[in-house]
């Protein structure tokens, strides 16, 4: 799935059974409709759990995820190296009613 705005791709993401999904997500509004989506889509493939990773320093990402019921599993010290810095990972996890 991807989106565009003015012919700019502002979020994509995939979702590969057994291994989870990855998105990219450049507006937060774009990215809660993805979400919503993905979700909807992974409960009619009969997923149980979806399990994400983030920037540790996209804060604004982290708490989108945690409004839409990801909590953290494990955070990966020193994960990214971006900008001359490290950066950690931090691994999200849903449940799936």
């Amino acid at each position: 799935m991807a989106a565009e705005v003015d012919g700019h791709l502002v979020a994509k993401s995939e979702i590969v059974k057994g291994t989870g999904y990855s998105m990219y997500v450049g507006f937060i509004d774009i990215g809660t409709e993805i979400m919503k989506t993905l979700e909807e889509y992974t409960r009619k493939m009969g997923l149980k759990v979806l399990v994400l990773s983030v920037f540790a320093n996209n804060q604004q990402v982290i708490n989108l995820y945690k409004i839409m019921g990801f909590t953290e599993a494990r955070r990966v010290p020193k994960r990214f190296f971006k900008d001359n810095n490290y950066i950690d990972k931090i691994v999200m996890t849903k449940v799936l009613e």
